[in-house]
């Protein structure tokens, strides 16, 4: 499998068999210029959309023939095992900023969980429903969705192998989040590669906090 961070929440995940899945495509230019990300620029075979904010659902901006799943609860997708759980995006049961679903994607034998706008900690019943866990795409900017605060009850929940950051401020995002550095401040384990894409199988998946550097930078 392959992983290519493309920016803010948006990843591109490859199968060994050539299937691409494309997570919360975010829009350039939304929220009056503030999401400044290059275009998304990419084809998928799979779309998966979080919620319908403009910085997580633009399916506009990916191409190819490709199947959209917004919905929480169990579907197969060109032979894709998924998993959608709601959740919300805020502390307050979505009275501030709606729902939010977490997907779970099972990849080349791996269980990939992306957390969307997750706006909350996790009870123990949708830890159990989510795990196990191996890839974890963790939203760690705060502010919008959980950061630097809850990453620690998020992460001992799920136990994932490999935790890769998301939704943290950098030059393609004018939103008042915090970097990606808040998060590694202090953890041990951290690898940071230097590019936007990495790839592994279940026998050499890395462990630890990977931070890939996001792909469509201004």
């Amino acid at each position: 499998m392959k992983i290519k961070y493309i920016g803010h929440s948006t990843f591109l995940l490859t199968t060994s068999d050539g299937t691409r899945i494309i997570t919360d495509p975010y829009e350039p230019g939304s929220y009056d210029g503030a999401v400044k990300y290059k275009p998304v620029g990419e084809e998928a075979d799979i779309v998966l959309v979080s919620h319908g904010h403009p910085d997580h659902n633009h399916i506009a901006s990916v191409s190819g023939t490709f199947e959209v799943v917004d919905q929480p609860g169990e579907t197969v997708a060109r032979d894709i095992r998924l998993l959608g759980i709601s959740t919300y995006h805020d502390t307050s049961e979505g009275s501030e900023r709606g729902e939010n679903i977490i997907f779970r994607m099972e990849v080349d034998g791996l269980s990939v969980c992306h957390l969307g706008d997750l706006g909350h900690t996790l009870g123990e019943g949708v830890a159990v429903d989510l795990k196990p866990v191996d890839v974890l795409l963790l939203p760690v900017g705060g502010f919008f969705a959980v950061g630097s605060a809850e990453a620690d009850p998020l992460i001992a929940a799920l136990e994932p192998k490999l935790v890769i950051p998301m939704h943290y401020k950098t030059d393609g995002v004018d939103f008042p989040i915090a970097p990606v550095d808040d998060f590694l401040s202090g953890r041990e384990g951290v690898q940071r590669p230097g590019g936007s894409e990495i790839e592994f199988s279940a026998a050499d998946l890395p462990k630890g906090i990977l931070v890939l550097e996001p792909a469509n930078l201004p």
